[in-house]
C-alpha cells in the first residue's frame, strides 16, 4: 500500500468515525449504467478498504457468466461522502468503486474500468479530459403513467411547488457532498428541470452525474413526486438531453483554445470535432441507448437529429460556444445528442475515443454550417455532406456493431455485452403492439 493509498483510508476511517457512520454504500454501475451497490458497515469498513468486498457478479445484467462470477468491489476512498438526506446520527456514506476479480486482475466489464483506460491512453498523449454536464429531467406525479406537475416554461420563476424546492434541495445536497451545481432552472417542457454540474475531469463527472441522479430521485421521492430520466416521458413536448462539455488540458493549458483563430479554437480542437463528426453515428448506441432514446431525436423538438457543428446555433449536434475575452479555458465542445439515460462511464469513454482518433489521424474539420440546418433543404444538406444520426435503436446497434473505434474503447467484453443486450431490447419492443397502433388501425383494417 501506498504512502498516498494509506492516507486516503486512513481520511476515511476518521471521518466516519468523527461522523457517526454506521453504514457505507458501496456503489458501481453495471453495463447499462444502472446504480448497483450494497451495504457494508462501519465495523467492516477498514477490511473492504484493504481487501474489497466479495459479490455475485452474475446477479448484474451483463457482468459475468455464472462459472465466473465471484467478483470483488474495491472502494475508491477518494469518494467517500457521507448521504445529507439521511439522518446524522447513525449516518449513511457511500464510496464508489472499481470491480477486479478475487486475483485483483482488472474485471473487463466494469464501466469505471472502461473509462480509466481511455483516459489512461489520453494521459499518454498528455492529455486530461475535462466535462461539464448539463442534466436534463422531469417531475411526474408517479411512476406510474407521466402526469405532469407544472406548465411552466424555460427559465420561468413560478414557484411550480414543490419542483422549485426540490431544484433548491438537490442543488444544497450535492454541495454538501462535494459536487459544485453551475445553474439550476426550468427547462422549456413543461415539468421539465436542469441542473448543470460544474466543469471537472471526466471520471469524476462520471460519479458525480451517478450520484445527482440518485439524489434527485431520492429527494422527488421523499416528496411524492417521481423524477425520471427517460429522454421521451411525453409525447409531442421536448424530450431530456444530456449536453456535454467537453475539453483537453495539458497541465493548465486549455489545448482547445488558440488566440490565432478567429473564434478562438485551436487546430487541435477542430481535429477533435472531426473525430466526433466521423464517428458520431457509430457511437450513438452509447450516448443513446434505449429504444426510448430515439424518439426524442426527430426535428422539431431541439434535440439534433444531424450530424454538424457550429458556433452559434443550438440545433446542430455540435456547438462550440462563443470565447470571453480572458478565459481561455473556457473554449469547448459541446456535444448535444447525448440523453440522461446513457451510461456516463461509456459514453464519455467513446466520445473521448472518437476525438482522439481525429487528433492522433489529423481528420479535417468540415465547415461550420451556417443557418439552422433543420431548416435546409435535403438537398443542401447532401450538398454540404452532412449526414444523420441513427433514427432507431435498430439502425443504431447496425451501425455500432461493425464500428472498430466503439470496440476499441469499450473493449470486447463491454461491446459484447452491450450489443447482445440492446439487440434483445429491440427485438422485444419490434414484437409488441403499441396503444399508438391499435387506435390507429383496429377499427379501420
Amino acid at each position: 500500500m501506498t504512502t498516498e493509498t494509506s492516507a486516503a483510508r486512513d481520511f476515511v476511517l476518521r471521518t466516519a468515525r468523527e461522523n457517526d457512520v454506521k453504514f457505507i454504500r458501496l456503489w458501481f454501475t453495471d453495463i447499462l449504467g444502472k446504480l448497483k451497490g450494497f451495504a457494508v458497515t462501519v465495523d467492516d469498513l477498514e477490511d473492504a478498504l484493504e481487501r474489497g468486498v466479495g459479490f455475485d457478479g452474475s446477479a448484474i445484467d451483463g457482468f459475468a457468466r455464472h462459472h465466473e462470477s465471484d467478483m470483488r468491489a474495491h472502494p475508491d476512498p477518494s469518494t467517500f461522502n457521507l448521504l445529507p438526506w439521511r439522518p446524522r446520527q447513525n449516518a449513511v456514506a457511500r464510496m464508489f468503486c472499481d470491480i477486479r476479480h478475487p486475483r485483483g486482475q482488472t474485471f473487463p466489464g466494469d464501466p469505471r474500468q472502461v473509462l480509466r483506460r481511455n483516459l489512461d491512453k489520453a494521459a499518454e498523449m498528455g492529455f486530461t479530459y475535462n466535462v461539464g454536464a448539463e442534466l436534463e429531467f422531469f417531475y411526474l406525479k408517479s411512476a406510474g403513467a407521466p402526469e405532469l406537475l407544472d406548465h411552466d416554461g424555460y427559465f420561468d420563476q413560478l414557484s411550480s411547488y414543490p419542483a422549485s424546492d426540490l431544484r433548491r434541495d438537490t442543488v444544497l445536497n450535492l454541495a454538501e457532498m462535494g459536487i459544485p451545481v453551475k445553474y439550476s432552472h426550468h427547462e422549456g417542457a413543461p415539468s421539465q428541470h436542469e441542473i448543470d454540474l460544474e466543469y471537472t475531469d471526466a471520471l469524476t463527472m462520471a460519479d458525480n452525474l451517478m450520484t445527482a441522479k440518485l439524489v434527485i430521485k431520492e429527494l422527488a421521492q421523499l416528496q411524492n413526486v417521481y423524477a425520471t430520466f427517460m429522454p421521451k416521458p411525453v409525447s409531442r413536448i421536448n424530450g431530456s438531453g444530456l449536453h456535454l462539455h467537453q475539453s483537453l488540458f495539458s497541465g493548465e493549458d486549455n489545448r482547445f483554445y488558440s488566440a490565432d483563430d478567429e473564434q478562438y479554437l485551436s487546430a487541435l480542437g477542430k481535429q477533435f470535432i472531426a473525430g466526433l463528426i466521423a464517428h458520431a453515428p457509430e457511437i450513438t448506441l452509447v450516448t443513446n441507448q434505449w429504444v426510448n432514446s430515439y424518439k426524442r431525436l426527430i426535428p422539431g423538438y431541439e434535440a439534433p437529429v444531424y450530424v454538424s457543428w457550429t458556433h452559434v446555433n443550438r440545433s446542430d449536434l455540435i456547438r462550440v460556444p462563443s470565447y470571453e475575452r480572458g478565459e481561455e479555458s473556457s473554449i469547448r465542445i459541446e456535444y448535444r445528442s447525448p440523453d440522461p439515460a446513457c451510461n456516463p462511464y461509456l459514453a464519455f469513454s467513446a466520445m473521448l475515443a472518437a476525438g482522439l482518433k481525429g487528433i492522433e489521424e489529423q481528420y479535417q474539420v468540415p465547415a461550420p454550417v451556417v443557418g439552422n440546418v433543420q431548416e435546409m433543404s435535403p438537398q443542401r444538406r447532401q450538398s454540404l455532406g452532412i449526414r444523420t444520426l441513427p433514427s432507431s435503436l435498430g439502425e443504431a446497434i447496425n451501425l455500432a456493431e461493425t464500428s472498430e473505434l466503439l470496440y476499441e474503447a469499450l473493449g470486447d467484453h463491454v461491446f459484447n455485452s452491450l450489443i447482445e443486450n440492446k439487440k434483445l431490447e429491440w427485438d422485444e419492443y419490434r414484437s409488441e403492439v403499441t396503444d399508438y397502433e391499435v387506435s390507429r388501425y383496429l377499427s379501420s383494417l
